[in-house]
């Protein structure tokens, strides 16, 4: 029998059963946004102004691949940035801007001791994490 859940698509007894510790889940459209919750600039801002919560991944990088810069950052930083190949993820979002607690709602399924934090990431055409 299938449930309605907040999340489009998401069937938290098939998730913990078949996705959680297991596999990797994608859900596109999972959020019906009429317009992302923080954009790609507040995220970067949110970046220069948090240290350890803030940190770029670029795949491509002179001295090597997949390297790992750590926040704060500046206008700079961003500037210097490649057009592709790299991502920005920040976490402890929900601690520095209380009103996007409500998208941890939906996850409340999974114990609260496994749930750390939000994290938002904005990836250029080409970024990824690993």
């Amino acid at each position: 029998m299938q449930h309605s859940y907040p999340i489009s698509g998401l069937d938290p007894t098939r998730f913990l059963r078949e996705h959680w510790q297991k596999r990797p889940l994608l859900l596109r459209g999972a959020f019906d946004f009429k317009q992302p919750p923080i954009s790609a600039e507040e995220l970067a801002g949110l970046a220069c102004e948090v240290s350890e919560s803030a940190r770029i991944v670029r795949e491509r990088h002179p001295d090597g691949p997949w390297r790992v810069s750590h926040g704060p950052f500046s206008e700079a930083d961003f500037a210097a940035l490649p057009e592709t190949h790299w991502t920005l993820l920040v976490t402890d979002v929900e601690k520095y801007l209380p009103e996007l607690r409500g998208l941890i709602e939906p996850f409340r399924f999974i114990p609260d001791w496994r749930i750390d934090d939000l994290m938002i990431s904005y990836a250029a055409d080409g970024g990824s994490v690993g």
